[in-house]
């Protein structure tokens, strides 16, 4: 089905002068849509599936618009899951609705793993959107920023309920298209509820757009989004004005929503009789057949032989549809992250690598230069990266913008959702852009960011391989500086426990150097945590090679040792080689090894150094009760149970939030005399 590759610039649609063939393809697409829309239901009681289902009647004005206007060539449309008819219009076919309804292994949107009624199909740019309502907004105005900065043709579209308008991250994701006057349209389709919620309840404005309206470089348009040619005239408006513009647009369509929220909710109970009547009677599709009939433009017998095709379409859309393969259960372990670049390089490590010592934060830096002008497709933004000599609080990035430019590295608001988000949607426009983003000026800041960090770990998963964010989030982690709260946290051990994403934690400059790159030249995302502590500190100088790169999940032993393993990462790593040279006066040979890589694991290393000394300290700088530790305890217990000559023990900070004074501090964290007693009490176990 043909949509509207070309919109034309002065055309405005009526009744009276719209091709007739049009028409008919307008009347045949609504009414597929309807018909899918209202049998929806009916699977879930016979136990087939979607058991989630957003009734789209009395949104199909705007929808049929949206989905015309969207040239898949150019545009990017992130539909949310009430966007039925939207698909349709877009392009989708009946039986590729279906086998997303009820999650087969063919649905073009995620092959059954994200929930029905969340349609996408991304060779399209059609994206598949979060069940977290409105995120998306963000990821659109980040695809923005790549078609603004690519000089693409198109525009992205965001489309969504009025009540998601309420979630701070879409007022920053406004606020940025605003900012940066990006080509992307914002759709609120308002049908008065969010789920039971009255809008009176989320906003004082009858018309949420119209908080909006102070914003500069943002135009604003209204429209009736249950009247298929206001629709289409204010789709068509938006797109143009964002295209000539080179700014973003907000189309608020109203609309009624003519059913329950969704087959789990009951609307008999908050919405009267009346209410339910005027619904009914304002019905979209039904006022389009009746227009077409007053105005001569179909007879009843043409529209009558209309419906009849799309039932049949419908019919063997779901027999199809019916006989596909359900996901094979196997598959679960498939597209969690992708394959990382190799690293093979260095295959031995540096051995006895002779040249200057850098420090930690001049591998990073240095690093992220030589990978810029190796990759012009590489961009890094954050709060307070960049603006004259200034590179960051801890001048990591200094130097890039000058040598490479504002659009290629630049300053980001203090919203760290906007910085993380628009990272997920910039990389959408090509797989050969890789970003980096300080995800927050301190590790503790990011918290904000955690619903936009989580979508970014599913991303793949979801997707069903078709979609990974090729994005470093960059993150001054760690404490021992008299920073206090939000300034000396470390957040590994929650940051962890979604799978998705790779994590690691240098603590030394060779370290950080070739990983950082190795980070830049994969495909998925990856978390890589600075200890901010070492960045200029001597211990962990290092010299670095040109070009160094390390593999993921690869350990690597920083002293060798036959009594007792330290298990170790970051800070920690520096404290425990100094209480194992302590232990060494002391007549012990400790071995310290420094997993580096929290994701993917070097699991055989650990073990093997479990096998070789029968005793085991983890330690890190993370409080015990909670921590990365346990994991590794708990491994360590599993898989070498037989090989130990003592319990595994952890030692870490205390299970209190790290305090500002210096002497709260240090009781607080973990240091070189906790890590020497816990291993001595070990040793003689």
């Amino acid at each position: 089905m043909k949509v509207l590759h070309d919109i034309p610039v002065h055309k405005i649609f009526t009744i009276k002068n719209t091709d007739k063939e049009l028409l008919e393809k307008w009347l045949y697409l609504m009414t597929v849509g309807r018909i899918i829309d209202e049998k929806a239901p009916n699977y879930l009681k016979q136990a087939i599936g979607w058991s989630y289902h957003a009734p789209y009647a009395g949104h199909d004005g705007i929808q049929l618009a949206i989905g015309q206007v969207f040239n898949r060539e150019y545009d990017h449309l992130f539909p949310y899951y009430r966007d039925m008819l939207t698909n349709i219009s877009a392009g989708l076919t009946a039986e590729e609705i279906i086998l997303n309804g009820i999650s087969k292994a063919a649905d073009v949107t995620s092959g059954g793993r994200h929930m029905s009624n969340h349609i996408g199909k991304p060779e399209w740019n059609i994206h598949n959107v979060s069940s977290a309502t409105g995120n998306h907004t963000l990821h659109a105005v980040g695809v923005a920023r790549a078609i603004k900065y690519y000089k693409g043709k198109g525009v992205a579209i965001s489309s969504q309920g009025e009540s998601s308008v309420s979630e701070g991250y879409v007022y920053e994701a406004i606020n940025g298209a605003s900012t940066e006057e990006l080509p992307v349209i914002f759709v609120f389709q308002d049908n008065g509820y969010g789920i039971s919620v009255p809008k009176k309840d989320q906003t004082a404005n009858r018309k949420v757009a119209n908080n909006f309206i102070g914003f500069k470089n943002l135009r604003v348009i209204h429209c009736n989004g249950k009247d298929v040619f206001d629709s289409m005239n204010a789709m068509t408006e938006a797109k143009n004005w964002s295209l000539e513009n080179q700014q973003p647009c907000i189309l608020q369509a109203n609309c009624i929503r003519i059913h329950s929220h969704s087959n789990s909710d009951r609307h008999d109970l908050y919405r009267n009789e009346a209410e339910l009547g005027y619904v009914l009677e304002s019905d979209p599709l039904l006022k389009f057949k009746r227009m077409l009939t007053r105005y001569e433009r179909l007879t009843k017998d043409e529209i009558h032989a209309i419906e009849e095709r799309a039932k049949e379409e419908v019919k063997l859309a779901h027999r199809s549809a019916m006989a596909s393969p359900d996901p094979d259960p196997a598959t679960i372990y498939d597209f969690i992250i992708p394959d990382s670049y190799p690293a093979s390089k260095y295959p031995e490590g540096l051995h006895d690598f002779v040249g200057e010592k850098k420090k930690l934060i001049e591998g990073i830096n240095e690093t992220l230069k030589a990978e810029f002008r190796l990759n012009p497709d590489t961009f890094i933004w954050g709060q307070d990266i960049a603006n004259k000599e200034k590179g960051g609080i801890f001048n990591v990035s200094k130097g890039l913008q000058q040598e490479f430019g504002p659009a290629r590295v630049f300053n980001g608001p203090i919203a760290e959702d906007f910085i993380t988000g628009t990272a997920n949607g910039m990389s959408r426009y090509d797989k050969k852009i890789r970003i980096v983003v300080e995800g927050a000026e301190f590790a503790d800041y990011f918290w904000p960011a955690m619903e936009q960090y989580v979508e970014m770990t599913h991303e793949y998963w979801r997707t069903n391989g078709k979609f990974s964010p090729n994005v470093t989030i960059r993150l001054a982690s760690g404490g021992y500086i008299g920073g206090g709260l939000y300034h000396s946290q470390t957040t590994e051990g929650t940051l962890a426990t979604f799978p998705g994403i790779r994590i690691v934690y240098p603590s030394f400059a060779d370290d950080a150097a070739g990983l950082l790159r190795t980070s830049l030249r994969s495909e998925g995302p990856t978390l890589f945590l600075e200890p901010k502590a070492l960045y200029n500190s001597p211990a962990a100088a290092t010299p670095i090679p040109d070009d160094f790169e390390i593999p993921f999940g690869k350990a690597r032993i920083r002293r060798e040792g036959t009594d007792l393993s330290l298990i170790t990462y970051g800070n920690t790593t520096h404290l425990s080689l100094k209480a194992a040279e302590r232990l060494a006066r002391d007549g012990y040979n400790i071995e310290v090894m420094d997993i580096r890589s929290l994701i993917p694991l070097d699991k055989e290393a650990i073990l093997g150094s479990v096998k070789k000394t029968g005793r085991v300290l983890v330690v890190h700088e993370d409080k015990v009760f909670g921590g990365f530790g346990g994991e590794l305890a708990g491994i360590i217990s599993e898989e070498a149970f037989e090989y130990l000559d003592a319990p595994v023990r952890r030692v870490g900070s205390a299970f209190t939030p790290v305090g500002f004074n210096r002497i709260l501090e240090a009781a607080i964290l973990i240091n070189e005399e906790k890590i020497y007693a816990a291993a001595l009490d070990l040793l003689k176990y």
